[in-house]
């Protein structure tokens, strides 16, 4: 089965492609995680697709003219790319003035810590958190105040604390899929303005944003008094984490000054990944049409899921998530403990499913829907399956 015409284009997100051997994370190294070889794996936030055909031809075509030197970053064609994509897709003005770029965009985090916070200072997330954030946080000894998502009042508790320094916001957020309404993220801006606090917001999944709901920008909402940034790279919207890359937006010139003295100067990294400038490009001028399709065929992968557990679990009531691919799972109304659930899992269904601890959030999992439907199947049915064995207490182990 092909995903629908979109404009003129077809794109079989059906096909399978075997990704063994390929030095894959999510394929080739499940057992490092989960400690069970040869699973099927729903795991690692990349997808099982190639990437547009736009992304791939001109990939080719840059690599048949040979040379592979060092390159620049601050060009046109790389800037009014990204300009002309929030434009369209987001309508927002981006000043290519204010645009940097780094190796990830872990990478841009980290370097706004260190310019913006102290070891020691409070960074704020919010709970359940991407299990990235804690580990960047803790390597740069800083300290992370949870929020749990949706609890205003300990968000400005969490602010008002003298030592807070920075809101490290995910919008939309991993692992839940929530996207931030345009009220919300004005309350965050006025928040953070009146405590003092710096706002990062890492936008990475923004461009899978599933209707009715509509990704907002941070420049938005970030002009009033204090600093912010955006991070964000197409590398999740478009599946090419692998070319590494990502760009940022800073309008403050001091701090966007510091950040590219130290990826010059003290980090050596300001010569980009040449493939990762041309996958960027042509993703962002050609590529509408594949997203468009992509975000379809997601929608539906999504509501499968959904119809496998609702339909086996009533109680559970589970809606997809309103952006991005990985299905966040609270399986608390089933009464199933952790452990044994990832047992039958692994050892039985032969499944891999991140569990919910990862994220600081026991009785969830989060499902990763970006594959093709056949797998999609598999999981959701692994999953049920696995569920009603713990609660006969008939579980592997």
């Amino acid at each position: 089965m092909h995903a629908p015409s979109h404009r003129g284009f077809d794109f079989d997100f059906d096909k399978p492609i075997d990704r063994h051997g390929t030095w894959c994370t999510q394929w080739d190294y499940v057992e490092d995680r989960f400690g069970v070889p040869d699973l099927l794996p729903f795991t690692i936030s990349d997808m099982d697709f190639e990437t547009a055909p736009a992304v791939l031809a001109a990939l080719r075509g840059r690599l048949d003219h040979g040379v592979l030197g060092y390159s620049r970053w601050r060009q046109t064609d790389f800037l009014s790319a990204i300009v002309d994509w929030y434009g369209e897709r987001h309508a927002t003005e981006v000043d290519p003035e204010s645009i940097v770029y780094g190796p990830s965009v872990i990478y841009q985090i980290s370097q706004l810590l260190r310019l913006w916070s102290r070891p020691g200072d409070g960074v704020v997330v919010h709970t359940p958190t991407y299990d990235a954030f804690p580990k960047t946080i803790a390597a740069h000894e800083r300290r992370l105040l949870g929020c749990p998502l949706g609890d205003w009042a300990e968000l400005e508790r969490l602010l008002a604390l003298p030592d807070t320094s920075v809101l490290l916001l995910c919008s939309p957020h991993n692992p839940t899929g929530h996207v931030w309404t345009e009220a919300e993220l004005d309350r965050t801006a006025v928040l953070c303005a009146r405590h003092g606090v710096a706002v990062i917001s890492d936008e990475i999944h923004s461009d899978l944003v599933h209707p009715p709901h509509v990704h907002r920008p941070w420049p938005l909402h970030g002009t009033r008094e204090g600093q912010w940034a955006l991070v964000t790279s197409a590398s999740k919207s478009f599946n090419i984490p692998a070319l590494t890359g990502s760009y940022g937006i800073i309008t403050d010139p001091a701090t966007r000054e510091a950040y590219l003295r130290n990826l010059k100067e003290a980090d050596g990294l300001s010569s980009p990944a040449v493939l990762s400038l041309v996958g960027h490009i042509a993703a962002y001028r050609q590529g509408a049409p594949w997203l468009d399709a992509l975000g379809t065929y997601l929608r539906g992968n999504l509501a499968l899921i959904a119809d496998h557990l609702n339909k086996a679990f009533p109680t559970l009531n589970w809606t997809p998530p309103e952006a991005g691919y990985l299905a966040w799972i609270d399986l608390r109304p089933l009464h199933v403990d952790d452990e044994p659930l990832q047992r039958e899992l692994t050892e039985t269904q032969r499944v891999a499913i991140m569990p919910g601890t990862t994220y600081e959030a026991p009785g969830h999992v989060r499902l990763n829907a970006g594959c093709p439907r056949g797998k999609v199947e598999r999981g959701a049915r692994a999953l049920v399956a696995a569920v009603r064995a713990v609660q006969r207490g008939d579980a592997a182990g």
